[in-house]
């Protein structure tokens, strides 16, 4: 991808586009740079190619749940500049990434599965679920394997941000834990501005961590 991956990605699963919308609109001033849209979402690649359409010239669009070299190739032809999965990727899925300028996350959790990833090709390993066990692990995982850039995925809010970066995460990956799921779907802008506001300014307090 050509654009600056930021260090905050918000996922979203089952809402519509006009819920999406509005809160892409109120993440545009804030730190939350990247925006998701997992694939099990209905009309997925259509949301999608829309927010690449309208959005993609200031925030990175993505595909979420990207399990297959089909469904990258899908996420790919609408627009995704950046894919994530829930599980390893095969070593074609990463080579695609690369020869077509796409940043790949695959999601990893042992030492082992997430230095595979990397040695074929992987730009980010999202460990998931990083919420059952602790946010330290990211930094035992370096102490071997080198300062790599890890995404935690799994139980990340505004509360403990501070937390999962101390913890050694370059990136973090959420679905609820910014906003709530009555905002969202309310599209209530009061709301959601509210918690964006709170989640940046628990952030910059961790984010010289990350630059």
């Amino acid at each position: 991808m050509d654009r600056v991956f930021g260090p905050i990605t918000q996922v979203f699963r089952g809402y519509t586009y006009p819920q999406i919308k509005q809160v892409v609109e109120v993440l545009l001033d804030s730190p939350v740079t990247n925006i998701e849209v997992a694939l099990n979402t209905s009309n997925a690649l259509q949301l999608i190619r829309k927010l690449s359409v309208e959005f993609g010239s200031e925030i990175n669009v993505g595909a979420g749940t990207v399990l297959s070299l089909e469904n990258l190739k899908l996420a790919h032809d609408v627009g995704a500049t950046f894919v994530l999965s829930p599980i390893q990727m095969t070593k074609e899925m990463l080579q695609y990434c690369m020869d077509n300028k796409i940043l790949s996350i695959p999601g990893a959790f042992t030492p082992t599965e997430i230095a595979q990833q990397f040695a074929l090709g992987a730009d980010i390993v999202k460990v998931f679920p990083a919420n059952t066990i602790s946010y330290t692990y990211a930094n035992k995982i370096c102490e071997p394997l080198g300062k790599v850039p890890l995404m935690a995925v799994g139980g990340v809010t505004t509360k403990n941000i501070a937390e999962v970066i101390l913890g050694g995460y370059s990136y973090v990956g959420t679905a609820g834990g910014i906003f709530t799921k009555s905002d969202i779907i309310s599209q209530n802008k009061e709301g959601l501005m509210r918690s964006i506001q709170e989640f940046t300014a628990a952030f910059n307090k961790v984010a010289h961590l990350v630059a």
